[in-house]
């Protein structure tokens, strides 16, 4: 496989951007890093495992689909890196080769070794007891072979469809029936999905998990009879999934084009092949040739195709034990005594923040069901973008409508990978009478937001907010990290109730108290508040900005970090994933350090502080400083007025860039180091929230705007 030229090279190099998609793989490097942990359970690393092997699924599906969205239909384009579209094909691919490579290694030379030592083990068939392999021949019989459909490739057959990201076998075979030159033929036997990836052996205290497709190889003959198999080979692949660019709001049939939408994954391009190793030559190019890719698309496994399947391992009931006993959630710091308090009450004197997962979402679901059945609720409105399965956001809006209830619910059902979900439960709610919005034309509503109306026993109205950077889902919230804020303040109220009528009407409110709006003006907000960070450095003030988000791409953005930093301004971003800053080069960025923080919990919340000269601005909400975020989406961000509340939200910060457990630093190439105790006790982050108090506030914006004391490793992840 080619690499890149030198010249190509220096232009990577030399770009003051670090591309979107060599940052995210950067990211997934942080994800197998956490499968490499010694210190975790087998279980546990088990689990990062499977993640980051699902994080890579998705990735080509969306990204790698994405760019031959460019190459296929010859749109060029020019990377972040300075790469066009085919040059920087074949670097990504190469550095997904390198990953799956390490990925393959964590699999047989770092975990399959611990897997006997804890109770279990992956076996073949020849591995088990003859009484259990009669048990596995009678699974086969009567559950899995009926269910097998083989489909034949030939002189006279074309080519059949093949699922995306379902196990298949190409067998390869020679029958005595026809002519030589028409003898040698290739069948396709898809493993069945809907079945569970291991056959489950209790043996003794210990369990054996067989494959279903060693067992589907094993009875391969019984769909050959009197047919000489020349070889069987496992394969896997990948197929184009990014359409929603392509949707058309404007149609009057909007549902039914995102349905036929969905049905597009079946068959889109195949951007990558993963296959079992030592594949016939004719068969590794017959499946290369007729999905129309070359070897940069193909990934040969030395190890278990789909590392996906292993997260059955977390469901067994014996191997739970092996998994991390679940923390307990503790009471908001703002909602000690919830036991004791009637919700809407405490609402109409104080605010509450709930800093999930550490703190349940249980006050959000149980304001919506009170005001569901309360008589005195007059309205309901609500942005839906992801959704548990038996939701009970969903059950509540339901008996809200059922009750007479003025519900209003705008769904995103371009909510990636679970459109379908969401127009079920979509068109559900709009069968119960409630006022369904199916989005907002080509804008994805991504805002969290929900307001209550309520009258009071004196006729006046109350208004209850709820504004978060994390979905209305009671499932997630439990290892999502989030911010999310109850109020009954009418600042917030105020601008709440003109964003719905913005996003389902046709109202343009000059400004907003509280919120910063997308696609309006956050980004050109957000500048002039990095701006005023400039000015306060230039004028030798105090100054500081300190950033939390999922992904960190916007140009217009970096640029004004970039301005910032060579301004004085000292820079702390805190990006989990896709960060595109290149920190701490000469001239450049020297004032800026990128952080990112990996381990138990999905760090989902967004938090944006400006130090504003002793008088910090503190924001969060729903959007990250993404292009799309700010031009293509439905966003906003709320200012925390609170004191108490804006005190614990800066300490969120302030305990992320202390953290030495699951900490990485960004370097100048792009690349991530692990953060080292260097000496200290261990701060973990994912542990010490459980335990946070008022106490540990104070001088907080001081700590953060502190040089790191934390030193990163000198290896990189991926060297």
């Amino acid at each position: 496989m080619p690499s890149l030229s030198s010249k190509e090279e220096k232009t990577l190099d030399n770009s003051i951007y670090i591309s979107r998609d060599l940052s995210w793989m950067q990211f997934n490097y942080r994800v197998l890093d956490q499968a490499l942990n010694k210190n975790r359970s087998v279980l546990d690393r088990i689990k990062f495992l499977g993640i980051c092997s699902s994080n890579l699924d998705e990735f080509f599906m969306i990204r790698v689909g994405s760019l031959y969205n460019y190459i296929d239909f010859n749109r060029d384009r020019i990377d972040y890196s300075g790469l066009n579209a085919e040059q920087f094909r074949k670097k990504l691919l190469m550095e997904v080769h390198s990953f799956v490579r390490k990925q393959n290694d964590c699999f047989n030379n770092e975990l399959a070794s611990e897997f006997h030592k804890s109770g279990f083990s992956i076996v073949g068939i020849n591995d088990i007891k003859d009484e259990d392999r009669e048990k596995v021949y009678k699974y086969f019989n009567k559950t899995i072979f009926p269910m097998l459909t083989p489909m034949l490739y030939d002189n006279t057959h074309t080519f059949p469809i093949i699922s995306n990201k379902v196990l298949c076998f190409a067998v390869f075979t020679k029958g005595e029936m026809v002519k030589e030159k028409e003898a040698k033929r290739i069948t396709f036997v898809q493993v069945p999905q809907n079945l569970p990836r291991f056959y489950e052996i209790q043996c003794g205290d210990k369990i054996q998990f067989l494959p279903i497709e060693e067992i589907i190889r094993w009875q391969m003959q019984k769909m050959f009879r009197n047919v000489d198999i020349q070889s069987v080979t496992l394969f896997r692949i990948t197929r184009n999934g990014d359409f929603t660019e392509d949707i058309d709001e404007t149609d009057t049939n909007f549902l039914d084009e995102m349905k036929k939408k969905i049905n597009t994954r079946k068959t889109g391009r195949v951007v990558r092949i993963e296959m079992e190793p030592n594949a016939p030559k004719n068969v590794h190019k017959t499946l290369l040739d007729k999905f129309e890719i070359d070897e940069f698309n193909f990934f040969e496994i030395n190890g278990l195709v789909d590392y996906t399947g292993l997260m059955q391992f977390m469901k067994q009931p014996d191997l739970r034990a092996l998994l991390p006993a679940p923390h307990r959630q503790v009471n908001p710091i703002s909602y000690q005594n919830p036991a004791h308090e009637n919700l809407f009450e405490y609402l109409k004197h104080k605010d509450l923040l709930m800093h999930h997962p550490y703190n349940s979402m249980e006050p959000v679901v149980q304001l919506l069901e009170m005001a569901a059945n309360d008589p005195g609720v007059l309205a309901i409105k609500i942005t839906i973008y992801r959704l548990a399965k038996d939701s009970r956001i969903s059950n509540a809006l339901l008996k809200a409508a059922n009750n007479g209830k003025n519900v209003s619910v705008l769904f995103e059902v371009k909510a990636r990978f679970d459109e379908e979900h969401n127009m079920q439960e979509a068109e559900k709610l709009q069968k119960a009478g409630c006022f369904v919005i199916y989005g907002v034309g080509k804008f994805k509503t991504h805002t969290k937001l929900m307001l209550i109306v309520r009258q009071e026993s004196d006729s006046s109205i109350t208004r209850f907010v709820h504004i978060s950077s994390g979905n209305y889902n009671e499932i997630t919230s439990k290892f999502y990290t989030d911010l999310g804020l109850l109020t009954t303040n009418e600042g917030y109220a105020n601008d709440v109730s003109e964003f719905f009528n913005v996003i389902t009407g046709h109202s343009q409110p000059e400004n907003y108290q509280y919120l910063i709006t997308a696609p309006h003006n956050m980004r050109k907000q957000l500048t002039q508040l990095i701006r005023n960070e400039a000015e306060n450095a230039k004028k030798g003030l105090p100054c500081g900005i300190v950033w939390k988000c999922n992904s960190l791409q916007d140009k217009d953005i970096i640029d004004e970090f970039y301005a910032a930093s060579k301004a004085g301004v000292p820079i702390k971003l805190i990006v989990r994933g896709i960060c595109c800053v290149r920190p701490k080069r000469k001239d450049l960025s020297e004032n800026i350090e990128v952080f990112s923080i990996v381990g138990d919990y999905l760090e989902h919340a967004r938090v944006f502080y400006f130090h504003n000269n002793g008088f910090p601005l503190v924001y969060s909400g729903s959007a990250d400083a993404m292009v799309r975020s700010f031009d293509r989406r439905i966003e906003s961000l709320y200012l925390i007025v609170d004191e108490k509340l804006k005190n614990e939200v800066i300490n969120i910060l302030a305990y992320n860039l202390k953290d030495n457990v699951n900490a990485y630093q960004m370097e100048e190439n792009g690349y991530y180091s692990k953060i080292e105790t260097n000496g200290q006790p261990e701060f973990d982050v994912h542990k010490e929230f459980f335990e946070v108090s008022e106490k540990n506030y104070h001088h907080v914006s001081e700590f953060i705007l502190k040089k790191t004391k934390n030193t990163p490793k000198h290896k990189s992840l991926e060297v």
